[in-house]
């Protein structure tokens, strides 16, 4: 494994419990799938089979029992699923475990938990100076395994919220070319129906006045009755972008939005509107970087991505959420089983300037491909401390306060690239002061040599990488440059 953070600087922790975008920049997101996370279970390790697609036990009242496990890896916010009512029983999908099947928005979810238990989590969080992060849907409804059609108002009554045909778009799915860059139009993205022909999705009427109003008092009640202290919204890209900033301004606390895109001007529309976005055009070329084999991916294309995120975003690229992994895409370990290439991807969302996510079970080596199979129990992992990447993760969570602690403006201060040799197609260098990453897709077996500005150190310093402790030495190189050769284990 090919990596180097650097750094030099004291820790002082500071966990100070809010809500706003400010604040949120210094957080650490912990991402769980709550029913897959944590289960009252006193039987062991209940089985839960992925590709069955069901309910397998997870609840609010697990997971509070667990956050010593997450709050130890550095983690100071959890990301859990949505909370309220979904639909019942077995669709042609499976069942609702993941939370984003809508029935009910004023009533929760009670295979996660009741009032009491969720409140609970909540307080257990806030006790600790940890954040809650809820995610919502508010762009569709769960699928109605009843309706034969969509025409008229029988189709809806099944709903306990919006039962009225009126509080819906015209049932037509979105057209794969709406999604297209040469093809696109946002009117069909925006009213179009997501799902598929067994298992539709109605599209709320976002044009609605009175869905409008219903939506924005349903998350002012939410985000109070449950301390809420950030929302994800779920599909953002498939409601008309004027409607944001008035539910923002309703929950009143920070939203980062799911736009599922990868071209960064796209994207930066919704930063617009809302607090943060997920920052998938970064995360579709890191992916990629890491994961096509020892030395395959195009690496240099971070630079570009990042760059133009940087000068795009609302609010430069350290509002967004900076992640590797989550509940819709493939796991990394699904992609590659190169260690060195995992544990050097890892790294990014630590360095990057926006807000680090970690998926859960990330930390334990879970290798789920597409969904539904990323979405695996955590619990046969006995939530061990011995995984390596679990201890990578803590070290970066650790570097990162670090860096907070030792430099005011180290959140906000773009991280720059350092230039590499170009006959290196295999390195990054980052710097965000008082931070140098030094990254490699070169893969275990490779010894690989980065060059950095001579000024970032002296000649001859000895340098500590914080992660695994290890030592080298900065050696004058040609002109203005020093040379630094890393050559580690191929295992961790």
């Amino acid at each position: 494994m090919h990596i180097s953070l650097l750094a030099l600087f004291a820790l002082v922790p500071s966990l100070i419990y809010a809500a706003n975008l400010d604040d949120w920049r210094s957080r650490s997101i912990y991402q769980v799938v709550t029913d897959r996370f944590a289960t009252e279970s006193s039987g062991g390790k209940p089985p839960c089979d992925t590709g069955a697609r069901k309910y397998c036990g997870g609840t609010w009242k697990a997971l509070s029992g667990r956050l010593d496990y997450i709050q130890n890896m550095g983690f100071d916010a959890v990301w859990i699923s949505p909370v309220i009512s979904n639909v019942e029983g077995e669709t042609a999908h499976g069942e609702a475990y993941h939370g984003y099947w809508p029935n009910d928005f004023y009533a929760l979810n009670s295979h996660f938990g009741s009032v009491e238990d969720l409140k609970n989590l909540s307080k257990a969080l806030h006790d600790r100076g940890m954040y809650l992060m809820v995610d919502i849907v508010v762009n569709h409804m769960g699928p109605n395994t009843t309706a034969t059609s969509f025409s008229s108002q029988d189709s809806f009554s099944g709903y306990k919220t919006f039962p009225q045909e009126s509080s819906y778009h015209p049932f037509h799915f979105v057209s794969p070319a709406s999604y297209d860059p040469t093809t696109s139009n946002q009117t069909d993205v925006e009213q179009g129906w997501l799902g598929d022909s067994v298992a539709p999705l109605p599209d709320l009427n976002t044009e609605n006045t009175e869905v409008v109003r219903t939506l924005n008092d349903w998350v002012k009640g939410l985000v109070s009755n449950y301390s809420i202290d950030g929302l994800r919204v779920d599909t953002a890209k498939h409601i008309r972008q004027d409607f944001w900033p008035d539910f923002k301004s309703a929950a009143g606390v920070f939203t980062i939005g799911e736009v599922l895109h990868g071209d960064v001007d796209y994207v930066a529309n919704y930063t617009r509107v809302l607090d943060s976005v997920l920052d998938y055009p970064t995360y579709f070329t890191v992916y990629s970087a890491f994961t096509a084999g020892p030395g395959q991916g195009n690496i240099s294309a971070i630079e570009s991505t990042v760059t133009a995120s940087q000068k795009a975003y609302q609010h430069g690229a350290s509002s967004v959420g900076s992640f590797l992994e989550n509940q819709d895409q493939p796991r990394l370990l699904s992609k590659t089983k190169d260690l060195s290439l995992i544990l050097n991807a890892m790294a990014w969302p630590f360095i990057h300037d926006g807000i680090p996510i970690i998926y859960y079970g990330q930390e334990q080596g879970l290798s789920g491909g597409e969904d539904p199979d990323n979405r695996e129990a955590l619990w046969p992992t006995e939530y061990s401390t011995e995984s390596p990447m679990l201890r990578h993760i803590t070290s970066l969570n650790l570097a990162r306060k670090l860096a907070i602690s030792a430099k005011m403006n180290f959140l906000t201060n773009p991280m720059t690239f350092v230039p590499q040799s170009e006959h290196n197609s295999t390195t990054l260098a980052v710097s965000k002061p008082p931070l140098t990453a030094l990254l490699t897709n070169a893969g275990s077996a490779a010894t690989v040599t980065w060059t950095v500005p001579k000024k970032t150190f002296d000649n001859k310093e000895r340098i500590v990488d914080v992660l695994t402790c290890r030592e080298t030495v900065a050696r004058k190189g040609s002109g203005d440059t020093l040379r630094l050769d890393w050559r580690l284990s191929p295992t961790w």
